[in-house]
């Protein structure tokens, strides 16, 4: 019995240091990672765990049409101009509606204006669905923009004042790229095996997706109907009721929102001039199938799963700014693999590197939470809105002009370009908001 009892005590010894720490490499401190996400998870309250479901469910939807529906829009008889000017006017009709969302949310809490940017997600898929020509396209996706920015603005609040400051990195990480994720690996692939037993990608074989899309969304609409708690706000930074004023009080003596709102128009870039464009540049310049097409998506979306929660932890723990300088030439490669890419497959490694963007996304959302008061976040949040959604707006139509006026190329490079003369020294200037909450707290 003693040889036992020593070979017990040996095995514990080489699993911990005399500070009782986990020895690095051990079983328990490879499992550590997976038990703190759960315990992370456990201690947030139930809005929070709601409004992940909600995302996840929703994205289950959209990312198996996402890898198609420019393409889509092009099928129906668009130029790359004309797609930019869909994704144009989309993105500029949400946008100015953004200050009217963010007082409203403020006003009368975001669970109804949250149910119906949901409904009009749904009928934007019901559109494309039956859309019978690119035209009809322009009035579905200012539908689905306008009916995401509202269930954005609702679900952005409702994790803003769910999260702890230094858990809120990690919470919208968690939210806007691992759950999503989870399923964003596999819906892409399902899209892609549908279409090739419908015979290809084609108009009509890509309408059965917005179905299912739909039909997601509904799910989604129910569960946020029957399971979320309202936010009743109980402050003196209550909305007037006028959506300019209120939102322009907010940045009255706060230098930090002034300066954000330069760098969110400027986060706004490669959504406004690149996306619209990856896909149909995949197909069209680098000879990507469907099954190509969806597997940019599942690597992408592996990428948020992978890097996600870890890039979101370190932003808690180190500052935000210092993980986004790390993120933000991940993504600049993406787009550089993309245009030199010699053959397809390529194309899956530029899908990788591209699911940066969706990291660096929770990780600014965590800076834009933390410069103004908790409610204040609507009107703030819907601010922020108009602004990026008029630059995306206007980067939109700018890079369907520059595809067919010098070439597809010249999209990608300008946006790298923009990038590094503009966003990237802003951001430098930027406090780092994370040290700011805890000196706060301190005082």
């Amino acid at each position: 019995m003693p040889f036992i009892r020593r070979r017990a005590k040996g095995r514990a010894a080489k699993q911990t240091n005399p500070q009782g720490t986990l020895k690095r490499g051990s079983r328990m401190e490879r499992t550590a990672p997976l038990k703190n996400a759960w315990q992370f998870v456990k201690r947030q309250n139930h809005n929070w765990k709601v409004t992940v479901a909600r995302t996840s469910l929703e994205k289950l939807g959209y990312q198996m049409i996402f890898p198609y529906l420019s393409i889509y829009i092009v099928a129906l008889g668009a130029t790359k101009t004309q797609l930019g000017l869909v994704n144009s006017i989309a993105m500029a009709a949400a946008g100015l509606l953004g200050p009217l969302t963010g007082t409203l949310i403020d006003r009368i809490g975001p669970k109804k204006i949250y149910l119906i940017g949901i409904g009009l997600l749904m009928s934007s898929y019901l559109l494309y669905a039956l859309a019978p020509g690119w035209v009809y396209c322009l009035l579905a996706m200012s539908i689905y923009w306008i009916g995401n920015s509202s269930a954005g603005h609702s679900c952005a609040t409702i994790c803003g004042n769910c999260l702890q400051s230094g858990d809120r990195a990690k919470g919208m990480m968690l939210c806007e790229t691992f759950a999503a994720g989870l399923l964003g690996i596999v819906s892409p692939m399902i899209a892609a095996l549908i279409i090739a037993e419908l015979g290809g990608v084609s108009v009509a074989n890509l309408k059965p997706l917005f179905y299912i899309a739909f039909s997601m969304t509904v799910l989604s609409f129910i569960l946020v109907l029957t399971r979320l708690e309202d936010i009743k706000w109980s402050s003196k930074h209550h909305a007037s009721g006028h959506p300019l004023r209120d939102s322009l009080q907010i940045l009255r003596g706060n230098r930090a929102a002034r300066k954000w709102l330069m760098i969110g128009a400027l986060n706004k870039l490669p959504f406004g001039l690149i996306l619209p464009f990856t896909q149909v540049f995949a197909q069209e310049v680098k000879g990507a199938d469907g099954y190509i097409l969806g597997a940019m998506v599942t690597a992408t979306a592996l990428t948020s799963i992978l890097f996600g929660i870890p890039s979101g932890m370190l932003a808690d723990k180190f500052g935000r700014k210092k993980v986004l300088y790390f993120v933000i030439p991940l993504f600049w490669a993406a787009n550089l693999i993309l245009v030199w890419a010699p053959s397809p497959a390529f194309l899956l490694i530029a899908g990788m590197l591209l699911g940066f963007y969706y990291i660096m996304s929770p990780i600014t959302g965590a800076i834009e939470m933390e410069v103004v008061p908790a409610e204040q976040m609507g009107r703030w949040i819907g601010m922020n809105h108009f602004v990026k959604s008029v630059f995306g707006a206007a980067m939109a139509l700018l890079g369907g002009v520059i595809w067919d006026r010098l070439g597809p190329q010249y999209v990608f490079y300008l946006y790298i370009g923009i990038d590094v003369l503009l966003r990237i020294p802003l951001l430098i200037s930027m406090p780092e908001t994370l040290a700011n909450k805890e000196k706060q707290a301190e005082g």
